[in-house]
């Protein structure tokens, strides 16, 4: 009986062994599926173009691999290779840092130049004063009381230029252009050529000769400061004034979602042109967000899905031959069979996305609302209570954002926006709206309404690239017809111009006195 019980219980705990063992080799199976799945999902994101995402972390590439379960759980989701480096993202590295190496080269060695010009205009006026007291002191004649009333012009003069090439060319670079800008290389140009022009006259006539008239050098030297200033008018004139009258009507398309904006621009250069609408563009155009369009590209993988076709003559029969033209035919008819109902679908789809739009904004509309109604309440009894037991908007916002964070969470999603939204700029945000005592319908306004670009954070937007694609030169003007693309890695912008006509007017005179009636009531009436 020993025996046999003890063979009972091992078969029994054996049977236990080879159950746990063959519930671990599934439950190792299953892992390893969850496993490959998870690293066949991640593959993609390694093999996607490369580029960053307008909004969100830059290891995210589209809405499945950021975590957006901050409304829920905190836990963190983790992979190799999300910090894995594919041969297109190292080449695209490289050439972003060579690219930012020569952009920085050629702006210090532009700054560099503009450094060296403006010293040597400032110095000059002073230069050609000082250098016949250096040189031949003994033989200059004195000067006089106008002489040294040029002194004080000159001064003036000088401390005027000054301060206008400092507010007109040392601004700091709003963008790095492609080309040079036509314009302020031909105004230092001419500056170079007027200058080094009168050292040449200088030269020749004063130092050479040892001029004694000491007045008439002052004199020269206030008409070198005269003209520079004529050449800073020049300056303002075809920098800054002749853009400002509208002569162009552009259209700017955005290629994803169709985003149309109209824009009028003055005489520029294409690549001015490009600046200005894109200064225009952070602005104006609501955030460009590819999870959107990624809905309708998942229903039409979808119908294709669908359609299956099978070869029932089997790989026999002499059918290889026409298996490509039956497929094709097979295809063509089930996608003419199922055109006729997909419409159908779009619109119940579109529908019921709406109403979960609607349920989802009426539950996030009503916890912002009891959380601004619970923050008016704690501001009333801490009123009351000690100043150093005052909570500050920061503590506040946190206190309150768990009992919105759901709905909040459920709304984002609905909408294709939580890659937009962190919980930390929410949070930040709140703390702003309790700070300047704003209503639930303005903390809501950033969330209900997709804003412009620049709306969201600054890392996003900053460092774009841009590249302009002409058949034109950049440095050419806009012309009636012309038509340039900027393009960015995630979408790229359509600009068509159309020259604004002229506009002819007449007048026409109407005589006051054809305005003019007489109103006769009869006294009888119609019995």
């Amino acid at each position: 009986m020993d025996t046999e019980s003890t063979y009972s219980g091992y078969s029994y705990y054996s049977g236990r062994s080879r159950g746990s063992h063959r519930h671990g080799e599934r439950s190792r199976d299953r892992h390893k599926t969850r496993s490959k799945d998870s690293r066949s999902e991640k593959s993609v994101t390694i093999n996607t173009p490369p580029a960053e995402p307008l909004l969100g972390d830059s290891a995210v590439r589209g809405e499945q691999v950021q975590d957006d379960n901050w409304g829920e759980t905190t836990t963190a989701v983790t992979g190799t290779s999300e910090h894995s480096l594919s041969q297109e993202d190292i080449v695209r590295i490289t050439k972003d840092l060579e690219d930012s190496v020569g952009l920085d080269c050629r702006r210090y060695f532009t700054l560099a130049l503009a450094v060296i010009l403006g010293l040597l205009v400032f110095l000059t006026p002073l230069a050609f004063l000082v250098l016949p007291h250096l040189l031949w002191p003994e033989k200059l004649q004195s000067c006089g009381t106008a002489c040294e009333g040029l002194f004080i012009s000159v001064a003036f003069k000088l401390l005027i230029l000054l301060l206008a090439v400092w507010a007109l060319f040392f601004r700091p670079p709003r963008a790095g252009l492609p080309r040079v800008f036509v314009f302020r290389a031909l105004l230092a140009v001419l500056v170079l050529l007027f200058v080094v022009s009168y050292w040449l006259f200088y030269g020749v006539r004063i130092l050479d000769s040892q001029d004694e008239n000491y007045q008439g050098i002052v004199q020269y030297a206030v008409s070198l400061v005269d003209a520079l200033l004529f050449i800073h008018y020049l300056a303002i004139v075809l920098l800054e004034l002749r853009q400002l009258q509208p002569c162009f009507s552009v259209c700017v398309t955005r290629s994803t979602d169709g985003e149309i904006r109209h824009y009028n621009l003055g005489q520029l250069s294409i690549q001015r042109a490009a600046l200005a609408i894109l200064e225009h563009y952070y602005c104006d155009f609501p955030v460009s967000n590819p999870a959107l369009l990624s809905a309708s590209k998942s229903r039409a993988a979808k119908h294709l899905a669908g359609l299956k076709v099978y070869n029932v003559d089997g790989p026999g029969n002499n059918a290889a031959a026409g298996l490509v033209h039956s497929q094709s035919r097979a295809m063509i008819a089930a996608a003419a069979r199922r055109r006729d109902t997909s419409h159908n679908e779009l619109y119940y789809e579109e529908a019921e996305h709406e109403r979960r739009v609607r349920k989802r904004k009426a539950r996030l509309v009503v916890a912002v609302e009891e959380a601004f109604t619970h923050i008016k309440r704690m501001q009333e009894e801490e009123q009351k209570k000690a100043p150093g037991d005052v909570m500050d908007p920061r503590e506040a916002a946190q206190a309150i954002f768990p009992s919105m964070a759901r709905a909040l969470q459920k709304y984002l999603r609905t909408t294709k926006q939580q890659h937009c939204h962190s919980m930390e700029s929410i949070q930040q945000h709140l703390a702003f709206c309790i700070t300047n005592n704003m209503t639930p319908k303005a903390f809501l306004e950033s969330y209900l309404t997709p804003g412009p670009t620049l709306q969201y954070s600054r890392d996003h937007w900053r460092a774009r690239q841009w590249t302009l694609i002409s058949e034109a030169s950049v440095t050419s003007g806009l012309k009636d017809g012309s038509i340039f693309l900027l393009k960015c890695v995630d979408f790229s912008l359509v600009v068509t111009t159309k020259k604004i006509p002229y506009i002819q007017m007449s007048e026409e005179y109407i005589d006051p006195k054809s305005h003019k009636f007489v109103l006769r009531l009869q006294s009888e009436t119609s019995v």
